[in-house]
């Protein structure tokens, strides 16, 4: 939805989503609007000017005369910003997500490969995993790759690990997350085309909440439901070599967030059908990459994953490989 300036009046322009519209065309009478998300995508909170010389009512005008979009229908582009209510007014900082990438256990995008720089890379089938590592002009790839086909593995199946808390030295490691500020939900959203959201260590591949007219699947994971969610480890970080590692009694937990840590998500995907059985999607919307004297079909991706507390997202880059027969 989004608020519009009629000359004086404020306007409430609302549209429903394609998840309320498919809800609404079930037709029984259970439609219902309960909840609401605001965001404030457009705003720059940097036109906020406490020097303004006509006095304090002018520091925010710039930002009260924001242009505010219409409200539009595409769940990729609308809403990336949603304002959360916080009892605590006291906070200095608020949690982020990011990436885990020091234990050796998991997943780690490509530093320099042409296959993908900076992606997770994700081989569709057992032949491309296997050219992969035998390829020694991919060896900044070697390992790299989540085991994204077959049935999930719980042992040794590869995986991408998303931390939450407050990315900060100023706070002790030591401290738990407040419990307002940590994440029991998160959503994920992946094109159904392409992949599927795997509970690697539960060995079982997630069923989407939705899939929208885009074929963009949506899955909600939720603390003790699956193995998707646990709590990060408390404790100091330390500066070893080229990880930084957990102190403390359980020195495998790597972790990356210095000041409190609330949960962590840890999630594998799953290669669909199409891209292990089919070329046509790495040939309609793909490119062929060349490493060594192997051809590879490889098909870029982005994975949003969003904290339903907070409302903080992250993009995770993944490419989609499949070895080629030519």
């Amino acid at each position: 939805m989004a608020f519009l300036d009629n000359s004086g009046d404020i306007i409430l322009d609302a549209v429903l989503t394609d998840a309320g519209r498919k809800r609404l065309a079930r037709g029984d009478g259970t439609f219902k609007i309960t909840k609401y998300a605001f965001g404030d995508d457009e705003i720059n909170y940097g036109s906020y000017n406490p020097n303004a010389t006509s006095g304090s009512a002018y520091f925010d005008l710039e930002v009260l005369q924001t242009p505010i979009l219409e409200a539009f229908t595409n769940n990729r582009s609308s809403l990336k910003s949603r304002l959360i209510s916080l009892t605590n007014n006291n906070l200095l900082y608020l949690p982020e997500l990011v990436l885990n990438e020091v234990n050796e256990n998991l997943t780690k995008r490509t530093p320099n490969s042409s296959l993908g720089n900076g992606t997770f890379i994700v081989a569709v089938d057992d032949t491309t995993a296997i050219s992969i590592n035998e390829n020694s002009s991919l060896s900044a790839a070697q390992g790299a790759f989540v085991e994204g086909y077959g049935t999930p593995s719980i042992t040794s199946g590869r995986h991408i690990r998303v931390d939450q808390g407050l990315n900060t030295t100023k706070l002790d490691g030591n401290v738990s997350l407040s419990a307002e500020l940590t994440e029991q939900q998160y959503l994920l959203t992946i094109d159904n085309r392409f992949g599927m959201i795997t509970d690697i260590y539960a060995g079982n591949v997630g069923s989407p909440s939705f899939i929208d007219d885009d074929q963009i699947a949506t899955y909600y994971v939720t603390k003790n439901v699956g193995q998707y969610i646990i709590d990060c480890s408390p404790g100091q970080l330390t500066d070893s070599g080229s990880d930084i590692e957990y102190v403390g009694a359980n020195t495998n937990a790597a972790e990356v967030i210095p000041g409190p840590r609330g949960t962590k998500l840890r999630f594998g995907i799953r290669a669909s059908d199409n891209l292990k059985s089919s070329t046509y999607l790495f040939e309609t919307i793909g490119k062929t990459v060349t490493a060594g004297s192997v051809n590879y079909l490889v098909l870029n991706a982005t994975i949003k994953v969003m904290g339903v507390t907070t409302g903080y997202h992250i993009d995770v880059p993944v490419a989609f490989v499949k070895k080629s027969s030519t």
